[in-house]
């Protein structure tokens, strides 16, 4: 299974060039096309990007390609979690969406393996952007059977969020190290302040997956974290229980309403001040109002062990297309352009702009947020895309229950992680 395994060299190496980055929504009139392999009609493209300003610059993007004049597509919108349970049976159903949003590396290689995927061989061969991208995200759109699977078009990165004004009413600064943070807690707490917002209610559950997947790569390094996500480890080892022995280190300073709400109502928390700060991924700026985005700052997940070198998360989106499609050609020519400088800065300017795009000659938003972003990112030791990308869309729901029931009961942790090895045995089929 291929999994996002670049050291930070090979992950940025042409990738430090570097500048995601329901109802029915977008439509754009269809027209016909002629090609092997294709029919008439607009492309159909299923896109998880719900969020206001996400799904904003998802409709500009579609506009803009329709206004291309030569194919169409058609967007339909869809929340992200009824997105993941459903993406299998778009995929094998008998008139499937012809394109998705989604993620590169072991997830696409998963759908991949099972004839499910367009081979986009012809678009990566005969894109003058494409060839332009880095040998690193190359590897991750390519699946096991050596065929190129995946369009990207943009990355991001984890931190924890706060509010600048906040802090600085707080008389509190960055912690670099895990006291220090426990320290930063501490004060907030007694200002009355829920130190550690979360947000896994609702449909968002793997939100908490950031927290397990952070304190696995500072304690026990990105190795061991994508080995324990193929299955070369067991959930219920030593290792794993000292992640969750850090863990209930900081229980006592989460918002005990984090298990209740989506992270969309606990971004509202934090940008009220109700909530200090936050470990989430730069889409939920996307759930934010614009004006509040220069108020917005971030900083690195704090230092456990100075032994393990520092990765970080900076997770790779983009797009790939359905082995069914019945519309070959537009589908080729509509990844293609979102290959493209000019259709990642369409979304880019009309979504929070807090992504970053995978074209080496596209313009960010160049914020000071984003600049530190990359900086981030350039400065890792290595890069890990999130537990479900380093794993499998089908090991996310047992991530859902097993730290769900660990935030509930932390008490019964040995039999959380029983179980939690026992549900991902019968998924990896051990």
């Amino acid at each position: 299974m291929i999994t996002s395994d670049p050291s930070r060299r090979r992950f940025l190496a042409g990738l430090g060039a570097l500048g995601t980055a329901g109802l029915m929504s977008g439509c754009v009139t269809s027209t016909s096309s002629s090609g092997k392999g294709s029919s008439g009609g607009a492309v159909t493209l299923q896109s998880n990007l719900s969020a206001p300003q996400a799904k904003t610059a998802m409709e500009k993007l579609v506009a803009a390609y329709g206004r291309s004049g030569k194919h169409t597509a058609s967007l339909n919108t869809v929340a992200a979690e009824t997105f993941r349970t459903q993406l299998p049976t778009y995929l094998t159903s008998g008139n499937p969406p012809d394109v998705y949003t989604w993620y590169p590396g072991s997830v696409a290689d998963a759908y991949a393996s099972k004839n499910l995927l367009l081979d986009l061989g012809d678009v990566w061969r005969h894109s003058p952007d494409l060839a332009k991208y880095s040998d690193a995200l190359k590897k991750l759109c390519t699946s096991r059977a050596g065929k190129k699977v995946f369009v990207p078009t943009s990355y991001y990165w984890w931190g924890m969020f706060y509010r600048k004004s906040n802090f600085a009413k707080w008389g509190v600064k960055e912690p670099k190290t895990w006291d220090d943070f426990l320290g930063v807690c501490d004060t907030l707490k007694s200002k009355g302040v829920a130190p550690i917002g979360n947000g896994m209610g609702g449909n968002t559950a793997w939100i908490g997956s950031g927290w397990f997947d952070y304190l696995d790569i500072r304690i026990n390094g990105a190795a061991y974290h994508r080995d324990l996500l193929a299955g070369r480890h067991r959930f219920d080892d030593p290792e794993v229980r000292k992640v969750f022995d850090r863990w209930k280190e900081a229980l006592p300073y989460f918002d005990p309403d984090g298990t209740a709400i989506p992270f969309q109502d606990a971004t509202t928390k934090l940008l009220q001040g109700k909530t200090g700060m936050m470990l989430i991924g730069t889409f939920f700026a996307d759930s934010a109002p614009k004006d509040a985005l220069d108020d917005i700052d971030f900083f690195r997940f704090p230092v456990i062990d100075p032994k393990v070198p520092l990765a970080e998360e900076a997770p790779t989106d983009g797009y790939f297309a359905s082995a069914h499609t019945h519309r070959r050609a537009p589908v080729e020519d509509f990844l293609a352009y979102l290959a493209t400088a000019e259709a990642q800065e369409i979304y880019l300017k009309n979504s929070s702009g807090t992504a970053l795009p995978t074209h080496p000659d596209a313009a960010d938003s160049g914020t000071a947020l984003v600049k530190k972003g990359r900086k981030l990112v350039e400065g890792a030791a290595d890069v890990t895309q999130f537990f479900n990308r380093d794993s499998s869309d089908a090991l996310q729901p047992s991530a859902d229950n097993a730290l769900t029931k660990f935030l509930d009961e932390p008490r019964q942790l040995s039999s959380v992680l029983t179980a939690w090895q026992r549900d991902a045995e019968k998924i990896w089929g051990k």
